[in-house]
């Protein structure tokens, strides 16, 4: 493996972004909350990087796949259960995973407690309007049928097993 080739040939830009930890999270949701640190638009498409703040109610996302980006899972705070295709295990903070595309995978926090992790997709999948969505369908906002629920997986790269 060796570095890919160049796509800067200047002298240095002052293009750095900060985000400080006070920021309040884009995406407010029942029980906890997702912040966008950095999406595939402010990234030119490299990658996009949430945190995911999950509430101690039973929640996540079941075994499923994608079939254009990877997914890797840092934990921050809490137990966080996550699946490796063959079953679920205990995830604590500074644990990490790496799914590479069709690699099936889910997560969930099954504690009791608050859990918060992190959430890196590469390359970066525009995944703002799928978490969206998935809140709109958790609070009532949207009912889809089970057609539109299918259709809005397929756009979002989410395969469910």
């Amino acid at each position: 493996m060796s570095y890919p080739e160049p796509k800067y040939f200047g002298t240095g830009e002052a293009t750095a972004r900060f985000r400080r930890a006070d920021t309040a999270p884009e995406l407010p949701r029942p029980g906890g909350a997702a912040s966008y640190l950095a999406t595939g638009a402010t990234t030119d498409g490299r990658f996009g990087l949430y945190r995911w703040d999950m509430g101690p109610e039973p929640g996540g996302a079941n075994a499923h796949y994608h079939r254009r980006f990877s997914e890797s899972f840092f934990v921050l705070t809490g137990t966080v259960k996550l699946y490796d295709g063959t079953g679920w295990f205990d995830a604590r903070p500074h644990d990490f995973a790496y799914v590479p595309e069709g690699g099936l995978h889910g997560f969930r926090n099954e504690s009791g407690e608050p859990a918060s992790l992190l959430i890196l997709f590469a390359p970066g999948a525009p995944r703002e309007a799928y978490f969206e969505g998935l809140v709109e369908m958790a609070e009532g906002r949207w009912k889809p049928s089970q057609e539109e629920l299918q259709a809005f997986f397929e756009e979002h790269d989410n395969i469910y097993v």
